[in-house]
């Protein structure tokens, strides 16, 4: 007997939680349970050979909306293949909507509904057992019967969490990968949009075990650990005693990461946090929209200002990575109301502004009120809203051209110094990105990928045509952001002839790969600068920067910089003649 267990990640360096725990979970049958892991990227022909040289006896599906559009078709011609191996599902995006599934797909033969570790495991008995027994007895799931009737089982109770087995045993299955970890299930919120709301049962996983299984990742030196738990610091105490326990049992590599909600933060909490090692944790917090309606309508109960408060203490201890989310296509957030909310959020200088636009999931709040709230959305996977009530698709494209421009020049961090002369040139965020983005679409730039260096070429024509800011100083400040990422291998056109300053490079940079000196005419604003509100000018005579490759700031990767004035070069230039 085999059972497969199949995943199908959006990325390579992801990995699949619910597998693993599933398997784990399912102890009498270990031996029989194997995983198959794959990524969107993998060609379909290409995954379905691979499960077919597997001659499965029993499939399995982890279902997201990423990836389901793929398990049809897959299901589909593997049911061709093999019709005697039945092919079960489970997943959030096939927990709800089950008999419309069932409908459309005749291949798929059973569905674990909701949390699914209890009831693989008595699937797995029972296939493993000779199919003694009758499914009808296992609670949470759904699966055809032999005429094809829809046979949907007793709910199934949830699990406390410290019945769930640690599923990391074998460690060199995840290298070089995100791992993720869970010390709770269930939220107390009630967010429309989100699936977690409908798990009111909160549950913990004991502390003792979480700091055995933290000590695992920490000990095995794994670069990141992703919590999935909803949120966090609902629990006050909860929080304290994870994040107490990874400052002390800190080996100065493992990353973790956490979803919190930033208004719960006490002062207890932020006084914790601001004593982490930079890059030990870095935080999501989801803030949506600033329109009180908006809010109202989707159930959140969120205190802006308190949020506003909490970044910004955490951002003046400077050494915590953070993430705010904003979601355009909610209820009652026209365009011009989400470009507020999208100027609120930036103005709070996050490391990262993560802009997504509304999936009205299954089972989800919005999703039984879709008519009510005129939410159109595309038929499938991942149900993208399009157009609502309050915001046409065609609003809803240019807050696209927005999100486009966001990543690739903020989100990246490529662009750190540039984006701040920005700022202090263009109050408005939302119209900047807007009209850059516009740029690239008159110009028939944005249906093709680009290299750093393009990019900067393409930010120069745009400057130089619609900013007022001298030519000059965006090429240097361009010129500063490509060298405080990496040494580059070649130079941007507009860039000094590196002859010209010969000398004073081998002078500062005896190792050419770690470190790197360039001359520029302005000062640009340090790390510690979030926000400008005036641009540089520029100097007399030029200053030397050193970049230095091996000396990385933990929380955004750019080079340790150090300017040196022309004087500091001829003294330290007399030095060496003297040394030699």
């Amino acid at each position: 007997m085999k059972i497969l267990l199949t995943a199908i990640n959006a990325k390579y360096i992801h990995s699949n939680l619910a597998v693993y725990n599933l398997r784990a979970y399912a102890k009498e049958c270990q031996d029989s349970i194997e995983i198959a892991e794959f990524t969107i990227n993998h060609r379909s022909e290409y995954i379905l050979q691979e499960l077919y040289k597997k001659k499965p006896d029993v499939l399995c599906f982890s279902c997201y909306i990423w990836n389901y559009e793929y398990v049809r078709e897959i299901a589909a011609e593997f049911f061709k293949l093999n019709p005697n191996a039945p092919i079960w599902l489970g997943g959030p995006e096939v927990s709800y909507e089950i008999e419309d599934m069932f409908r459309k797909n005749p291949a798929f033969f059973g569905v674990m509904i909701g949390e699914g570790e209890a009831s693989f495991a008595e699937l797995a008995e029972y296939y493993c057992n000779g199919r003694t027994g009758s499914l009808s007895e296992i609670a949470g799931i759904a699966y055809r019967g032999k005429a094809g009737e829809i046979t949907k089982t007793a709910v199934r109770e949830p699990l406390a969490m410290g019945e769930i087995p640690f599923c990391y045993g074998d460690i060199q299955d995840f290298k070089n990968r995100i791992i993720y970890y869970e010390s709770s299930r269930g939220c107390p919120f009630s967010c429309a949009y989100c699936l977690s709301s409908i798990d009111k049962k909160l549950r913990f996983r004991d502390l003792a075990l979480v700091k055995k299984e933290l000590s695992f990742f920490i000990e095995k030196k794994i670069p990141q650990v992703k919590f999935v738990d909803r949120t966090f610091n609902c629990n006050h105490a909860h929080a304290m005693e994870i994040w107490q326990f990874l400052k002390e049992a800190d080996q100065g590599i493992t990353n973790f990461h956490f979803e919190i909600a930033a208004e719960l933060l006490c002062k207890e909490e932020l006084d914790l946090l601001s004593k982490l090692r930079p890059g030990l944790i870095q935080l999501e917090i989801g803030v949506q929209s600033t329109n009180p309606d908006t809010l109202k309508a989707i159930h959140r109960t969120m205190d802006y200002l308190k949020l506003e408060y909490a970044v910004g203490q955490i951002q003046k201890a400077g050494n915590i990575h953070i993430h705010l989310d904003l979601i355009a296509g909610l209820p009652y957030e026209t365009y011009g109301q989400f470009a507020k909310s999208f100027r609120d959020v930036y103005a709070l200088n996050p490391n990262q502004l993560q802009l997504g636009f509304l999936k009205v999931l299954k089972g989800s709040y919005l999703y039984a009120h879709r008519e009510e709230y005129g939410i159109c959305y595309t038929e499938k996977p991942p149900y993208e809203t399009m157009q609502t009530k309050w915001i046409s698709y065609g609003e809803m494209l240019s807050i696209k051209l927005v999100e486009e421009m966001l990543e690739v020049y903020y989100n990246s961090g490529q662009y750190e110094v540039t984006m701040k002369l920005i700022d202090a040139v263009c109050p408005d965020s939302f119209a900047f990105f807007l009209q850059l983005g516009q740029f690239y679409e008159t110009k028939g730039y944005r249906d093709r990928s680009h290299s750093r260096i393009r990019r900067c070429e393409i930010f120069l024509e745009f400057a130089k045509e619609r900013l007022e800011i001298l030519p000059e100083l965006i090429q240097e400040s361009l010129l500063y952001d490509l060298y405080y990422r990496e040494n580059l291998k070649s130079r941007p056109f507009w860039a000094k002839n590196p002859a010209e300053f010969a000398k004073e490079k081998k002078l500062f940079c005896p190792d050419r790969t770690s470190s790197h000196l360039e001359p520029f005419f302005y000062h640009f604003p340090g790390k510690e600068e979030r926000r400008i509100f005036s641009l540089p000018k520029r100097r007399d005579e030029p200053v030397y920067v050193l970049f230095e490759y091996d000396k990385r700031d933990a929380l955004s990767h750019q080079a340790k910089t150090t300017e040196y004035t022309i004087q500091e070069v001829k003294e330290r230039w007399k030095h060496a003649q003297k040394k030699f």
